[in-house]
Protein backbone atom coordinates (compact mmCIF):
# COMPACT_ATOMS: atom_id res chain seq x y z
CA UNK A 1 0.00 0.00 0.00
CA UNK A 2 1.44 3.36 -1.02
CA UNK A 3 0.73 6.20 1.40
CA UNK A 4 0.53 9.74 0.08
CA UNK A 5 2.62 12.27 1.98
CA UNK A 6 1.69 15.94 2.08
CA UNK A 7 4.18 18.71 2.76
CA UNK A 8 4.05 22.10 4.44
CA UNK A 9 5.89 24.72 2.42
CA UNK A 10 7.85 27.69 3.74
CA UNK A 11 9.31 30.18 1.27
CA UNK A 12 11.86 32.90 1.99
CA UNK A 13 13.64 35.40 -0.22
CA UNK A 14 17.20 36.04 0.93
CA UNK A 15 20.05 38.18 -0.39
CA UNK A 16 23.11 36.29 -1.68
CA UNK A 17 26.08 37.91 -3.39
CA UNK A 18 24.06 40.97 -4.31
CA UNK A 19 21.12 38.97 -5.72
CA UNK A 20 17.85 37.81 -4.22
CA UNK A 21 17.26 34.08 -4.22
CA UNK A 22 14.15 32.16 -3.20
CA UNK A 23 14.53 29.32 -0.70
CA UNK A 24 11.71 26.82 -0.34
CA UNK A 25 11.63 24.44 2.60
CA UNK A 26 9.28 21.45 2.49
CA UNK A 27 8.38 19.67 5.73
CA UNK A 28 6.33 16.46 5.69
CA UNK A 29 3.04 16.59 7.56
CA UNK A 30 2.99 13.44 9.71
CA UNK A 31 0.72 11.95 12.32
CA UNK A 32 2.06 12.02 15.90
CA UNK A 33 2.61 8.24 15.72
CA UNK A 34 4.61 8.52 12.48
CA UNK A 35 6.64 11.46 13.88
CA UNK A 36 7.61 9.38 16.91
CA UNK A 37 8.52 6.41 14.71
CA UNK A 38 10.81 8.56 12.51
CA UNK A 39 12.36 10.25 15.55
CA UNK A 40 13.26 6.89 17.11
CA UNK A 41 14.77 5.67 13.83
CA UNK A 42 16.91 8.82 13.52
CA UNK A 43 18.04 8.50 17.15
CA UNK A 44 18.98 4.84 16.58
CA UNK A 45 21.01 5.69 13.47
CA UNK A 46 22.78 8.59 15.21
CA UNK A 47 23.59 6.36 18.18
CA UNK A 48 25.20 3.82 15.84
CA UNK A 49 27.33 6.51 14.17
CA UNK A 50 28.46 8.14 17.43
CA UNK A 51 29.17 4.76 19.01
CA UNK A 52 31.34 3.79 16.04
CA UNK A 53 33.43 6.95 16.26
CA UNK A 54 33.61 6.85 20.02
CA UNK A 55 35.10 3.35 19.88
CA UNK A 56 37.58 4.52 17.24
CA UNK A 57 38.57 7.47 19.45
CA UNK A 58 39.01 5.30 22.56
CA UNK A 59 42.04 3.47 21.18
CA UNK A 60 45.37 5.04 22.21
CA UNK A 61 47.46 6.60 19.45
Amino acid sequence: MVQSVTYQSETKTVPFQGKSIVLESLTPVLSPKEKEKRKKEIERCLYEVFSKYRRAGDTPA
